[in-house]
C-alpha cells in the first residue's frame, strides 16, 4: 500500500514516522528548506518525554503530480491552508484521500472533490518543528472515518493501520465529531490568547477556569440543539456533574504542566489564523441556529488582539 502525507509539521511528520517505521511505503510531501532538511538528513523526530531521537528516511516530493497515484493520501495542513491543495487533489488519480485536523467544512471538502472517497481524521500529537528536527510529543491515536450517511471506510482504514502502533478510533460521523472538537477548543484557545500565551496565569483563577467550561457547554447545547450528534461518546453527558469536574482536572493540568503549553497554548500562538477562521465558523453556526453563547462572546472579547 502506497501512502502519501502531505504536509511535515508535528502531526504530519509523526503520522508518517508512525506508517514508515512499521514498513508501510510512505512519501512525505514538504516545501522550501523543510523539503532540503528531510532529504539532507531525514525526518527526526526527537520525543519530548523521551532522550532517544529517531530518524527515518523516506521519499520526500515537493509536487504531487497528476500521475503520482497512491491508495491514500493524508492531508495534513492547517484548517486555513487546504484549500490551496484542492486543485492538485483533484486532477490527482489517487482515491482516498483523509483530511486530518481541525475542519468546519468538512462538507465542502467533499463537494468539491466529487469523484473522490475522503475521509477525515484527527490525530492525537503536538509540540513544534525545530530547523533540523520534530520536537513533539504523540499518543500514536488517530481518529478517523468519513461524513454521516456516507459510504463506509472501516475496512479501508483497518488495511491501512494494520501492523502500526497507531491505534485508529473509527468514527463514522466525522462532520459532528469535528465540530463538537472546534466547540471544545476553541474556548481554550481564547483563555492561551487572554494570557498571551502562559496559561500558568489562570491557574488559580477558578472564576475564568469555569468560563471555560460554560462556554464549551454553550457550544455542545447549539450544537445539540441544532440536531448534531455530540461526539466523542464520552462527551455526551456535558452538563453533568463529572464532565464540568474531569474538565477542570484537565484544564489545571493544562495551566500548570508542560503539557498544557505543548498542547494547547504553543499550537494556538503559532496558530492564530487557524483558530480565528474556526472562531468566526462557531460564531456563524450559533447565529444560524439562534444559540446565545454569553460565556462563549466574554472569551472571544477578554482575548483581545489576537482576533
Amino acid at each position: 500500500m502506497r501512502i502519501l502525507v502531505i504536509g511535515a509539521g508535528v502531526i504530519g511528520s509523526n503520522l508518517a514516522a508512525d506508517l514508515f517505521a512499521s514498513g508501510k511505503d510512505v512519501t512525505i510531501l514538504a516545501r522550501r528548506e523543510w523539503a532540503d532538511t528531510l532529504e539532507k538528513n531525514g525526518l527526526v523526530i526527537d520525543p519530548i518525554f523521551s532522550p532517544r531521537k529517531k530518524t527515518y528516511r523516506m521519499p520526500v516530493i515537493r509536487e504531487l503530480q497528476k500521475d503520482d497515484i497512491y491508495d491514500a493520501v493524508f492531508v495534513v495542513m492547517r484548517y486555513t491552508q487546504i484549500e490551496s491543495i484542492i486543485p492538485d487533489l483533484a486532477a490527482n488519480g489517487s482515491k482516498n484521500i483523509v483530511f486530518v485536523g481541525n475542519n468546519l467544512s468538512p462538507e465542502e471538502f467533499v463537494e468539491n472533490l466529487p469523484t473522490k472517497n475522503v475521509m477525515f481524521g484527527f490525530s492525537m500529537a503536538a509540540g513544534h518543528r525545530e530547523k533540523d528536527r520534530v520536537v513533539s510529543i504523540s499518543l500514536h491515536k488517530i481518529t478517523i472515518g468519513q461524513l454521516k450517511n456516507a459510504r463506509s471506510n472501516k475496512r479501508l482504514i483497518r488495511e491501512i493501520f494494520a501492523g502500526t502502533k497507531v491505534k485508529a478510533v473509527y468514527q463514522p460521523n466525522m462532520g459532528d465529531y469535528l465540530l463538537c472538537h472546534a466547540a471544545f477548543v476553541t474556548p481554550v484557545a481564547f483563555a492561551c490568547y487572554y494570557t498571551d500565551g502562559n496559561l500558568k496565569r489562570i491557574k488559580s483563577n477558578k472564576h475564568y477556569l469555569n468560563r471555560i467550561i460554560n462556554a464549551n457547554i454553550e457550544g455542545y447545547s447549539a450544537i445539540e440543539n441544532a440536531g448534531h450528534e455530540i461526539l466523542p461518546v464520552s462527551d455526551k453527558d456535558y452538563r453533568g456533574k463529572k464532565y464540568r469536574r474531569m474538565c477542570y482536572m484537565v484544564y489545571k493540568i493544562m495551566c500548570t504542566t508542560v503539557i498544557g503549553k505543548i498542547c494547547a497554548s504553543d499550537h494556538a500562538m503559532n496558530a492564530i489564523e487557524e483558530m480565528s477562521a474556526l472562531n468566526e465558523g462557531l460564531k456563524k453556526f450559533f447565529e444560524v441556529h439562534q444559540a446565545d453563547c454569553p460565556n462563549y462572546r466574554k472569551l472571544e472579547k477578554d482575548a483581545g488582539k489576537y482576533l
